[in-house]
């Protein structure tokens, strides 16, 4: 079962005491209750891992994205394929990842790479798995109103084995989704598209990377506020 865990804050901690000591005895049952309510919005449970078979394994990264999204945003492909394949060599135990340049490089040069059959894909990159990312959905607005940020990630991320039962098709299979900004209404006026693209992308590659290791995620994603735990 997941554990929560609390990370206390030492700054708010003496902030709060100050405040109680120059409010009075009035005030003490309403500030507690504040920041009881402000340490439950920071907690972190442990997560386990969706798929723990990259351990001890060499992997490649893949992605996928279609004409329209590679035309809407160039680097995604590229940015998604390096920082996953940085996270996973950072995190899940004894990996091997695959530069992804060089996977970036075979998939220019093989052509029509992206209709081989899966067993091919791990054949021809020469690895025991491949999480094949196939990017759906990328938008940064609401559909049909520019005036809004509302941005959305959406792709199927797919485990290859290559020594599985059935090489051409995925033994694992998970739906991803992240959204950005946190909040509704946030106006083109108030945020640059490049924060609200590098936010998009920030949180779909850590959710990704997430399905394949242990880790702590917010009890409460939309309230939770990762400036406090600096």
């Amino acid at each position: 079962m997941p554990r929560p865990r609390l990370r206390t804050r030492p700054l708010l901690a003496a902030a709060a005491a100050i405040a109680v000591a120059a409010s009075g005895g009035c005030a003490i049952f309403g500030l507690a209750g504040a920041m009881g309510q402000s340490f439950e919005t920071q907690k972190l449970i442990e997560v386990a891992a969706e798929y723990d078979g990259l351990q001890d394994s060499t992997v490649a990264v893949v992605v996928n994205v279609g004409l329209d999204i590679r035309w809407s945003s160039p680097t995604l492909a590229t940015d998604v394929t390096n920082f996953v394949s940085r996270q996973l060599a950072a995190n899940v135990p004894g990996v091997q990842v695959v530069n992804p340049a060089a996977v970036l490089a075979w998939q220019y040069r093989t052509a029509q790479w992206d209709a081989l059959p899966y067993g091919e894909i791990a054949e021809q990159l020469g690895v025991d798995r491949v999480v094949y990312i196939d990017i759906y959905e990328y938008r940064l607005h609401p559909p049909g109103n520019r005036y809004l940020w509302e941005g959305v990630c959406a792709a199927t991320v797919g485990v290859i084995e290559r020594d599985g039962f059935d090489v051409d098709s995925f033994v694992d299979a998970f739906e991803v989704q992240a959204s950005f900004p946190d909040i509704d209404g946030v106006g083109r006026d108030q945020m640059a598209e490049s924060a609200v693209a590098a936010g998009l992308k920030s949180k779909f590659i850590t959710r990704v990377a997430w399905l394949f290791y242990k880790h702590e995620e917010p009890k409460y994603p939309r309230l939770y506020r990762p400036e406090l735990d600096a």
